[in-house]
């Protein structure tokens, strides 16, 4: 397993890191600052966290899928005192980027490791409390797995968000959308709104690129639109539906 994932250092960002697996960058990182997000769709996800609630004022954050842990980076950085669950089934890889790339001192990220479907159950009879946002974020390649866009995926995530909370989503998608339309559809069974936020050219078919769907109440959605078109980056396209 170990074959398949590398970390090396990023040239044309200095002191920064790419998580490689099976030859595709997966994650990037700058240890140094973790505030510094490198991938679009990372930086649309980091203005859902920003804006989730008051600034500084820590959160719940659930990660279905680990990566190079940027996003709890980013999480523990500019919300200090979050709680954090990562859901990641390779502990092989999580390991392997813990050991040389350490989380901030401090940081409460606990981790469990097994298929995010399966951990969905698992983690609604524990103890945990609701959390403010579930980003999912599961890949193997460029493939999630067949059951985040079917019926009842989004049904075992919605119990575990907190009343006003959001679920952002990463889809890596071609240019016909078929899996962003999937989840949306999907994720929208579950929630009262949702959005879907991407470069432009990616929302209109031209190229392919990854799409951010975020679900939540009325009031949430209707308040992160218009951001996440201002903040960008840009060109941006939101749809609200």
């Amino acid at each position: 397993m170990g074959d398949s994932f590398r970390l090396y250092e990023d040239s044309f960002v200095p002191g920064s890191w790419v998580l490689s697996v099976g030859g595709i960058r997966q994650s990037h990182v700058d240890p140094s600052d973790p505030g510094r997000l490198f991938f679009e769709y990372t930086r649309r996800i980091g203005h859902v966290i920003d804006l989730i609630a008051d600034p500084g004022a820590p959160i719940r954050v659930l990660h279905l899928g680990g990566g190079g842990l940027t996003m709890a980076r980013y999480v523990a950085l500019t919300r200090p005192d979050s709680h954090q669950v990562v859901v990641d089934i390779d502990r092989e890889q999580t390991e392997f980027v813990l050991d040389r790339l350490p989380l901030p001192s401090g940081a409460d990220v606990a981790f469990v490791y097994a298929d995010a479907l399966r951990s969905l159950g698992e983690l609604a009879a524990s103890d945990e409390i609701a959390f403010d946002v579930a980003i999912v974020d599961i890949y193997e390649a460029l493939e999630s797995p067949e059951y985040v866009g079917v019926q009842g995926f989004f049904a075992s995530l919605i119990p575990l968000v907190a009343l006003g909370g959001a679920i952002a989503v990463n889809v890596a998608d071609g240019p016909s959308r078929i899996q962003a339309h999937a989840q949306r559809h999907e994720l929208a069974r579950v929630v009262e709104a949702t959005l879907a936020v991407a470069p432009a050219r990616v929302m209109a078919g031209e190229e392919a690129g990854n799409i951010v769907l975020v679900g939540g109440d009325d009031e949430l959605v209707s308040r992160l639109a218009p951001e996440l078109e201002r903040r960008g980056p840009h060109p941006v396209t939101v749809e609200v539906d």
